[in-house]
């Protein structure tokens, strides 16, 4: 399968997300915001981030090209759109 330039980002953004899953420079850190760990607000702030980047990396095209589907798919009545199998239209 040949990948576009703009979907082979994503593979680092999503690495680089799950590496910082884990609050690694907060490790050892007491200190407490608003009654709340420090490390709590990174986990918040990360969830943030995350979500926003799922929902411009569904934008763009980039998770109908992974499944293998094309945008301009018709759907059919279960909702789901046509996957293109090799020229197999259900």
């Amino acid at each position: 399968m040949t990948r576009s330039r703009s979907d082979l980002v994503w593979i680092p953004t999503f690495a680089i997300l799950v590496a910082f899953a884990v609050p690694w420079p907060l490790w050892g850190v007491d200190r407490v915001v608003a009654g709340l760990p420090v490390w709590i607000w990174w986990h918040v702030g990360w969830l943030g981030l995350c979500a926003a980047l799922f929902a411009l990396f569904v934008r763009s095209g980039a998770w109908e090209r992974g499944m293998g589907r094309r945008a301009a798919d018709p759907v059919d009545g279960t909702g789901n759109g046509a996957v293109d199998r090799g020229g197999d239209r259900r």
